[in-house]
């Protein structure tokens, strides 16, 4: 990751107590957990699952487009 200009980011109590005071729009604990993460840090998510965008982050598309 790092050889590719990308930092790791740790998990941390404040993402794992976001993900617990999140509405149950999504059933899934690791998507919650990314979704957490997302809100606590500011980024966007880069997802194609539709169920993300309920919680009001900012989302990139991740659906395959036809050329």
């Amino acid at each position: 990751m790092e050889k590719a200009g990308f930092d790791p980011l740790p998990l941390t109590i404040e993402h794992g107590e976001a993900a617990a005071k999140l509405p149950r729009l999504h059933a899934d604990p690791f998507d919650r957990m990314l979704i957490a993460t997302a809100i606590v840090e500011g980024l966007t998510l880069v997802t194609a699952d539709d169920k993300i965008a309920g919680y009001g982050i900012p989302l990139l598309s991740a659906t395959a487009r036809p050329l």
